[in-house]
């Protein structure tokens, strides 16, 4: 039987995003990194429940030359440290510009962790604080509910599903 996962996007849902100027953006130092409190129970008690978590981040930075990637890696060593429930992290590091296949909204890595770990997509969820991050491409290629979490803007945004976003807040 296929496996169901929950793909989390990184910024603004595992951590704290930096905010400059009202735009939201990563964290481009180690030393800046905060991740919400208490997430490692809240998803290790999900795994325990049979969910494979798998982080799909885009981090454009990288491409841009603002950010390096060993830093991008060093921060998600130190989530993975701290939320062991996660199973793996698959990083886009293009730009919006380079037209790949990875940079979410298109389906890249989330099709690239499915294969991985043998996950059924129609039973699995996705979990973003932006629209980009949960959007499904025009092909609909994967049924499963997404939830936008709205935590960590200036402006409140919506909830795409609730079933998921309420759970996750107990």
């Amino acid at each position: 039987m296929k496996s169901r996962a929950i793909f989390l996007d990184r910024d603004g849902v595992l951590n704290r995003p930096v905010i400059r100027a009202g735009k939201s953006y990563p964290p481009a130092r180690v030393e800046d990194l905060e991740i919400y409190e208490g997430l490692s129970e809240r998803l290790q008690r999900l795994k325990d429940r049979g969910f494979i978590l798998i982080v799909v981040t885009n981090q454009p930075d990288v491409a841009r030359g603002t950010t390096r990637k060993e830093t991008v890696e060093a921060i998600n060593r130190l989530i993975a440290r701290e939320i062991p429930a996660i199973e793996r992290f698959i990083v886009c590091f293009h730009d919006s510009s380079d037209g790949c296949d990875c940079r979410k909204p298109k389906p890249g890595m989330l099709l690239a962790g499915a294969a991985d770990f043998n996950v059924d997509l129609k039973r699995s969820y996705i979990v973003g604080d932006r629209g980009s991050d949960v959007e499904r491409p025009a092909s609909l290629w994967v049924a499963a509910p997404s939830s936008l979490i709205a935590r960590t803007r200036n402006r409140r945004l919506p909830i795409a599903t609730t079933g998921f976003s309420r759970r996750m807040k107990r």
